[in-house]
């Protein structure tokens, strides 16, 4: 004769005793590097222009990193915060 058993849910974290899920704090680490590259790109984009140089195409790098910015800051505030 079986047994029907319920096995109680494992955690899908490595090492972790709880389940894996979402929060916002997993997005800080790319809003973090996202921040490092706007600032670098910044910086570049300033010196091109005082240098007179092009620089329309590391400023428009730093536009579509400012909007990735701006994206993931409104994706984080959806999510629930990690407990």
């Amino acid at each position: 004769m079986t047994e029907n058993v319920s096995r109680p849910p494992q955690p899908k974290g490595a090492g972790s005793g709880r389940p894996l899920e979402r929060s916002g704090e997993d997005f800080d680490i790319i809003i973090g590097f996202l921040g490092f590259w706007a600032v670098v790109l910044l910086a570049v984009t300033v010196w091109m222009e005082v240098t007179a140089q092009p620089a329309l195409g590391w400023a428009l790098g730093l536009l579509a990193t400012l909007v990735a910015i701006y994206g993931m800051v409104r994706l984080r505030r959806r999510l629930p915060a990690r407990k």
